[in-house]
This record gives structure tokens, C-alpha cells and sequence, in this order.
């Protein structure tokens, strides 16, 4: 451990002010790694196969309006795998960390994200289809019983867990590089933002989960209402590390 801590410091710049930034951060992994260069083959290939799962070209106008009838369902499922890959690029930009650990949790991810694809279009197309009367999305199958509505919940959930968890973790991995990274004050701060903020769709996740596996057929739509909860968290959450940050300069520079 102590070798690798010392490689991993060797191989930073000994001025890293000199580093660009983002946000104040001193961005430690501006080089495109091959860990990085796969994950984003990983997650272009995900949203090939949700183009593919539409199936076919449309070839008359009939054909192309029920088309058109996913595309809010698509969009919402390429921006919930954004949210994953900036989390992971992010993460790769700030440190650069390519160890076994990381690898590990980074190859993890990409089968994660591969399985989650085909709940994550059934959730949001079943709940496009709920939101407009029918006129866009796509329910589920009508043959769909409450033990299969529950599976699909349950599975989705599990997904959101498991993706945000690995997150999580290359981030706590981070964490405990603090000193080899050699992070300042603000970066410590935004590091353990990243770990709080992580745990919110962990935490979330975990209560569809719940929801899923243990309410009345008549009430199971909550185990997807319930994901609305991290418009508001989210925002929250990021308002009070910009508070604790702007305290901590303040105290740093005697104001």
C-alpha cells in the first residue's frame, strides 16, 4: 500500500497549482486513460441498444408517429445514463486514478449499466405512457402480472443502487488517496460532496426497493414517483456544500 501511494504521488506534478481547474479543483487526470477511453465505449454502446430497441425504420408516416411516441422515453433514459457517465468522468478527470481498486469498480459499472438498460426504457416508458393518457410511451404489457410489475421495480431499483453505489465507491477511493493526491481543503470538501451526494440516489433506490417488494398492487406506482423526490434532495444537498465550502474560505481567509 505504501508503494503504491508513493507511485501515485511520484507521478504527480510536484507544483500542482500548475494543473487546470474546474470549479477549483485541481483536475489530476486531464489525460485520457485507457480505463476512461472503455468506459465511454461502454456507455456509447449502451445507448446503441436503445436505439436498436426501437427495432426498425420507420417506412410510412404511420410507423413514424408511433416512433415518435418513444422519443420522450429515450430521452429521459440517454439523460439518466449522463448522469452516470459524467459522475465517472468527473471522478477520472479530478484524480486519475487508474489502480486495481478503481479498475475493479469501474469494470463493475459497465456490466451494471449494460443490465440496467432494459429496465430503466420499461420504467420510463411505462411512465410516459401514464403521464400523457396513452398518447406517448409505451405500457407495459397488458399479460403483466403484480409479481412481474414488482421484478421490473425491484430490478430498476436495484440498477440505480448498484450504478450510484460504484460512484460512490470510486469516489470514497479517492477519499482514502486524499494524502498521496495531495487534495486541499476545498477539494476534501468537494470530495466528500461527491460521497454525500452519491448516497442520495443510494439512499432513494433503496426506498423504491422497499416500496416495490412491499406495497398493495393499487399503490406500487410509488416505487417510481418516489425517484421524484431527488429534484428536490439533489438541489438541497448541493445548496449546503456551496455553504460549507463559502464558510470555509471565510474562515481560511479571517473574515
Amino acid at each position: 500500500m505504501k508503494e503504491r501511494c508513493a507511485e501515485l504521488s511520484s507521478g504527480l506534478p510536484e507544483n500542482l497549482d500548475s494543473l487546470p481547474r474546474l470549479k477549483g479543483f485541481r483536475l489530476r487526470g486531464m489525460e485520457m486513460t485507457r480505463l476512461e477511453t472503455f468506459i465511454d465505449a461502454a456507455f456509447a454502446f449502451a445507448i446503441s441498444m436503445l436505439v436498436i430497441a426501437a427495432q426498425q425504420i420507420p417506412d410510412n408516416i404511420q410507423t413514424l408517429l408511433a416512433a415518435f411516441k418513444n422519443v420522450p422515453t429515450f430521452v429521459c433514459s440517454i439523460a439518466v445514463l449522463g448522469i452516470f457517465w459524467r459522475g465517472h468522468w468527473l471522478w477520472s478527470r479530478r484524480y486519475g486514478l487508474e489502480d486495481g481498486a478503481s479498475i475493479l469498480i469501474s469494470w463493475a459499472m459497465i456490466v451494471t449499466i449494460l443490465i440496467f438498460i432494459y429496465p430503466l426504457k420499461a420504467i420510463f416508458g411505462s411512465m410516459w405512457y401514464l403521464l400523457s393518457s396513452g398518447h406517448v410511451g409505451q405500457r407495459l404489457s397488458l399479460h403483466t402480472t403484480e409479481s412481474q410489475a414488482r421484478t421490473i421495480f425491484a430490478i430498476y431499483a436495484l440498477g440505480l443502487i448498484a450504478i450510484s453505489a460504484e460512484i460512490l465507491l470510486l469516489n470514497l477511493r479517492a477519499w482514502q488517496l486524499r494524502g498521496p493526491l495531495r487534495l486541499n481543503q476545498r477539494e476534501n470538501l468537494l470530495t466528500r460532496g461527491e460521497l454525500s451526494g452519491w448516497s442520495i440516489p443510494v439512499s432513494v433506490g433503496i426506498v423504491s426497493l422497499v416500496f416495490a417488494l412491499t406495497l398493495p398492487p393499487e399503490q406500487i406506482q410509488w416505487s417510481g414517483w418516489v425517484y421524484f423526490s431527488m429534484i428536490i434532495l439533489v438541489p438541497l444537498h448541493d445548496h449546503y456544500l456551496k455553504g460549507r465550502i463559502r464558510r470555509a474560505q471565510e474562515v481560511r481567509s479571517g473574515v
